[in-house]
C-alpha cells in the first residue's frame, strides 16, 4: 500500500506535519505524564482507524517502557483493572473529544470535571493539546493512507 500523498515530500503537507510535531514536542515537556500521553494517543487513533500512528505510539510506549499488556488492554480500558482512576478519566476525556460528533451537546460537563479531579490545569491544557493533535495526525494519516507497520520507535524524535 502506497500513501495518496506523501507527508513527507509534499511541501504544502510537510509542513503542516511539522507544525503538528512541533506541536507535540511542546506537549511532551508538560507536566502530563508521558505514559498517559501516550494512552490517549493509541486510543484515539484506534478510534479513528489511523494503522500508522496506533502503530507508531504503540512501539513508542512499548520503547518509553509501558507494558504491552496494558497496551493492549486500552480499547476496552473500561473493563480492564490495569489503568488508574487518572489515566480511565483521561481515557474518557479522550474519547468523548475524538468523537465529538455523535454527541450533540460536545464533551459533557461530567466528563469534563471527572478529568479536572485527576489534573491540574496545566495537565488539563496538555491533555487537551495532545487530544487534539493526535486527531490532526489521525486524520491526515487516514485521508492519505499512510501505510503502517514500519515504524522504528524514535523514528521522528
Amino acid at each position: 500500500m502506497e500513501a495518496r500523498l506523501n507527508p513527507f515530500t509534499n511541501p504544502v503537507i510537510g509542513k503542516v506535519f511539522k507544525h503538528l510535531i512541533a506541536a507535540g514536542k511542546e506537549l511532551a515537556d508538560s507536566t502530563l505524564p508521558v505514559s498517559t500521553q501516550e494512552l490517549v494517543k493509541l486510543r484515539a487513533s484506534q478510534i479513528n482507524g489511523c494503522g500508522f500512528c496506533t502503530d507508531m505510539h504503540f512501539k513508542d510506549a512499548v520503547q518509553a517502557g509501558e507494558s504491552p499488556e496494558r497496551l493492549n488492554l486500552v480499547a476496552a480500558w473500561r473493563e480492564a483493572t490495569v489503568f488508574t482512576e487518572a489515566e480511565r478519566a483521561a481515557l474518557e476525556l479522550t474519547e468523548e473529544a475524538t468523537r465529538i460528533a455523535d454527541a450533540a451537546g460536545g464533551v459533557p460537563d461530567e466528563v469534563w470535571d471527572n478529568a479536572a479531579k485527576h489534573y491540574d490545569e496545566d495537565q488539563l491544557g496538555a491533555l487537551v493539546g495532545v487530544i487534539t493533535v493526535i486527531n490532526a495526525f489521525n486524520r491526515g494519516n487516514v485521508m492519505l493512507r499512510t501505510p503502517a507497520g514500519d515504524y522504528r520507535p524514535g523514528q521522528f524524535h
